[in-house]
């Protein structure tokens, strides 16, 4: 067992939606995982339409807990980030709401985080209890991450998850922006890894992600990709497909003028409105980089994170 002196205090956040059957359970083994440490959870209600509020104020009389109630369903990432908002603990972990993620695992994720250095550790589901529709899109979706953005993990997905303070608190998180914490914090240049955990089977209630989900989560890698890439230089990309749609329609209306100094009559040919089309193209994405650019002057916000300081 971890000492919590030598180890910082530690804040549980878990997203919650229709889940009061579960949490008894859930905080209860909570509780006992982290007996001999400094610890609290926050329960974010996401809008649930159940008896969860309810659940959740009868345990914070009962344990270190604090509820947040949202008044409509946000999200995921919107209840992660009103957790992290509110979280005070060294470490930050977080659980889905299902009893699927196992508490137990949280001392041994921070265990491996001090021993490797790391920023973040995401739990890795080895062996899954969820059903083949669940499991075969998220290897997709994995692998998919994986090779579009660098970072190799084998569950991005996974809701069991370690944070240190400074890289929770330094994501911003939004639609279905909680899949790619890993990704994020990495930009950042913050150190991330992963270890195979413990995974439950659902013991009560449905699962709240379908093929929907999976599709809204490529939708939000293209943003993630982007984002990461050129958020702080809007310039180099828009001025790039800028440049090169300018320069071909250059070279072709260069070819149409060649062909009218001898003699070639030119005006009735559909490669002309062809090469005016993607220089016209091309001025207006440079324009967009530029005001981009512009935007950033007088808005630059920040495109660093602080992982450590001296004191």
């Amino acid at each position: 067992m971890m000492n919590s002196g030598d180890n910082g205090s530690i804040t549980v956040v878990i997203p919650v939606w229709n889940e009061a059957e579960s949490l008894d359970e859930l905080i209860g083994e909570t509780a006992g995982a982290l007996r001999e440490e400094s610890w609290n959870a926050i329960l974010v209600d996401d809008g649930s339409t159940d008896g969860t509020w309810k659940k959740i104020v009868e345990l914070a009389r009962k344990y270190p807990v604090t509820g947040i109630r949202f008044g409509a369903n946000c999200g995921k990432a919107a209840a992660l980030s009103a957790g992290f908002a509110e979280a005070r603990g060294d470490y930050i972990a977080t659980m889905d709401g299902d009893l699927q993620d196992d508490p137990a695992e949280i001392p041994l994720l921070i265990q491996e985080m001090r021993s490797r250095g790391l920023d973040l550790i995401s739990g890795w589901k080895k062996v899954r209890h969820d059903p083949a529709g669940k499991r075969i899109p998220s290897k997709l979706f994995n692998a998919v991450v994986g090779i579009s953005t660098g970072i190799r993990l084998h569950d991005f997905n996974c809701g069991l998850k370690v944070y240190r303070k400074q890289t929770a608190k330094s994501l911003e998180l939004y639609g279905e922006m909680h899949r790619y914490t890993p990704v994020l914090a990495a930009r950042k240049g913050f150190r991330v890894g992963e270890k195979p955990v413990n995974h439950r089977p659902r013991k009560h209630g449905n699962s709240k992600y379908g093929m929907a989900r999976f599709f809204r989560g490529y939708s939000d890698l293209i943003t993630v990709l982007f984002l990461g890439r050129y958020s702080f230089r809007p310039l180099h990309f828009f001025g790039g497909i800028g440049t090169a749609l300018s320069l071909t329609g250059f070279a072709v209306t260069l070819y149409l003028s060649i062909l009218w100094f001898g003699g070639e009559p030119i005006g009735r040919r559909p490669l002309l409105l062809l090469g005016v089309f993607l220089m016209l193209a091309g001025f207006q994405f440079i324009s967009m980089g530029l005001l981009g650019e512009m935007i950033l002057r007088f808005n630059p916000g920040r495109p660093y994170s602080i992982t450590s300081r001296t004191e």
